[in-house]
């Protein structure tokens, strides 16, 4: 059984973490076939928006136990060669250049969490069970909790999680600016297909633009980024997109 499933479903490419009975945990497999999923998605060009969600009811309980004990027997090369994968998974989830969307209900722990923290958006249930719980463990994150969570939640926050592996529920993730939305249990399925629509209806060139100018920003100055934003709107509006965009614009106003 494939530990990843991938789709195209019209505009929208479909990942779901697909290990129910580990509760979805990552094993190299898992994080392998995540990166090369996102990445082949990405590039469909009639692609606008990718999901990921998780089988069985969770997301993703974080790294299996059992692999890294077996890789961890053949040595620290073979070890780090799981956090490696599951870092380019990561890292191309960032890269993508549509959005990515976490479907986050269940279990979210460790590197489900730290999967989370490398979405676009995130969109949670609201009695989702979310935690960096490495510290329950004695263990130290491997997936870029300990870079990414502080540029989202802060400092005080980030080390607050990091080291007291406190669980949060979906309203807490919410309340965090961890999650974009939180959804009842009951209908979160329906309310996940709802948002994915309107993103998928999108523009594919104004939200590849969006994305990228959001992510570049956020490394360079307030300057830089505001000519980088003004440079890539008059390429828009001058380019074909434009045109598009405002044959949308008079057609709604009529």
């Amino acid at each position: 059984m494939s530990h990843i499933l991938s789709e195209v479903d019209g505009a929208v490419g479909r990942i779901t973490l697909n290990r129910p009975d580990r509760m979805n945990a990552i094993d190299l497999e898992l994080a392998r076939g995540l990166a090369d999923a996102v990445g082949e998605l990405a590039d469909d060009g009639g692609v606008r928006v990718v999901l990921i969600g998780g089988a069985g009811g969770n997301f993703c309980a974080g790294g299996d136990f059992d692999e890294v004990q077996r890789l961890r027997s053949l040595g620290a090369r073979h070890l780090r060669e799981l956090f490696a994968e599951f870092s380019r998974a990561c890292e191309t989830i960032e890269k993508a250049p549509v959005p990515v969307i976490a479907a986050v209900k269940g279990v979210a722990a460790a590197g489900g969490f730290e999967l989370m923290q490398a979405a676009d958006i995130v969109l949670v249930a609201d009695d989702a069970r979310i935690s960096d719980s490495h510290i329950n463990f004695g263990m130290v994150p491997g997936g870029g909790s300990t870079v990414r969570l502080p540029r989202i939640v802060g400092r005080q926050s980030a080390l607050g999680l990091l080291l007291s592996g406190d669980r949060l529920s979906g309203s807490d993730a919410l309340d965090l600016g961890l999650a974009y939305k939180s959804f009842p249990g009951e209908g979160f399925d329906d309310a996940i297909e709802a948002f994915i629509g309107r993103l998928a209806s999108r523009d594919r060139r104004a939200t590849k633009t969006i994305k990228r100018l959001v992510r570049a920003g956020l490394q360079a100055s307030e300057a830089d980024a505001v000519s980088a934003e003004i440079d890539a709107v008059v390429d828009h509006i001058c380019g074909s997109a434009g045109e598009d965009s405002v044959a949308t614009f008079q057609a709604r106003k009529s």
